[in-house]
């Protein structure tokens, strides 16, 4: 199990959490906690990468930096 926290550019408000966090609960990570600018992800390595993960916080619309 991996634990990692991600920097996300572009978030300002509520709305912005949401739309990540439905992006992270279906690449079905283990647990997240998404702020605004950040989100705290635990994941299983075997079964989805890192990559994965930044893929769904982009396609929510925002930038990982």
């Amino acid at each position: 199990m991996i634990e990692q926290t991600y920097k996300i550019e572009g978030m300002t408000c509520q709305h912005c959490v949401m739309a990540v966090k439905m992006e992270l609960k279906e690449i079905r990570v283990d647990s997240f906690e998404v702020k605004i600018g950040s989100a705290k992800v635990r994941y299983d390595e075997n079964k989805i990468s890192n990559t994965d993960i930044i893929k769904a916080i982009e396609e929510a619309g925002y930038k990982v930096v």
